[in-house]
């Protein structure tokens, strides 16, 4: 994983602001997206908030995009997957005028990233580093448990996903989207740093000193 190690970093507190900002500006324009639209005359482009939501959503997640890889010359290949998947899904909701397909969105993209890990693994393979653009190195056994936590818990967030959309309202699958996937996944994510430390591989320049 020396490669991934290698890549040029963006400073961890912008790079999380570049990967959860457009959500946070999708749930505040939904929210207000009713004054917006009367304030605008904005009703023959957007007859319902969700869907100036979403053509927002899609041009900062295009703005995001770019300036990592500004930032950076690289693009991750999960924000870069999941750009495609919002830019796909959204232009087909404002197109159709349709929000099943924006809220189906993060349904395709967990069960694409579950199915790439668990199939992955299935074939010997631990797919989790290229995934996440991780700059942590881990050995064999540590990957392999590490693939198939993230991969189960895809399947589960597209599972709540499928419910929350498929029950609740538009405005509550806008907030469960920002105030519940994202709370969920940075739960998850700091529940496997045990694992990490434990399959930690040493640093190659504290083996040196």
């Amino acid at each position: 994983m020396s490669e991934i190690a290698d890549k040029p970093k963006i400073n961890p507190v912008l790079k999380l602001a570049l990967e959860l900002g457009p959500l946070v500006v999708f749930f505040f324009v939904n929210a207000k997206g009713a004054a917006l639209i009367e304030r605008f005359g904005l009703e023959n482009l957007f007859p319902q908030p969700i869907f100036l939501a979403t053509a927002v959503f899609m041009v900062v997640m295009l703005a995001s995009i770019a300036a990592s890889w500004i930032l950076s010359r690289h693009l991750a290949i999960m924000p870069l997957i999941t750009g495609v998947v919002v830019l796909v899904m959204g232009g087909l909701t404002l197109w159709l005028q349709d929000d099943t397909f924006i809220k189906v969105k993060p349904t395709i993209v967990n069960v694409f990233f579950g199915a790439v890990l668990l199939v992955g693994l299935a074939f010997g393979r631990s797919l989790l580093a290229y995934v996440f653009d991780a700059a942590f190195a881990l050995d064999n056994q540590g990957w392999r448990k590490l693939t198939l936590r993230w991969g189960v818990f895809f399947f589960v967030l597209a599972g709540l996903n499928e419910f929350v959309w498929r029950t609740q309202s538009t405005d509550f699958w806008v907030a469960f989207k920002v105030w519940g996937t994202m709370p969920l996944t940075m739960i998850f994510a700091l529940a496997q740093l045990p694992l990490m430390q434990k399959h930690m591989l040493p640093d190659p320049e504290d083996e040196q000193i």
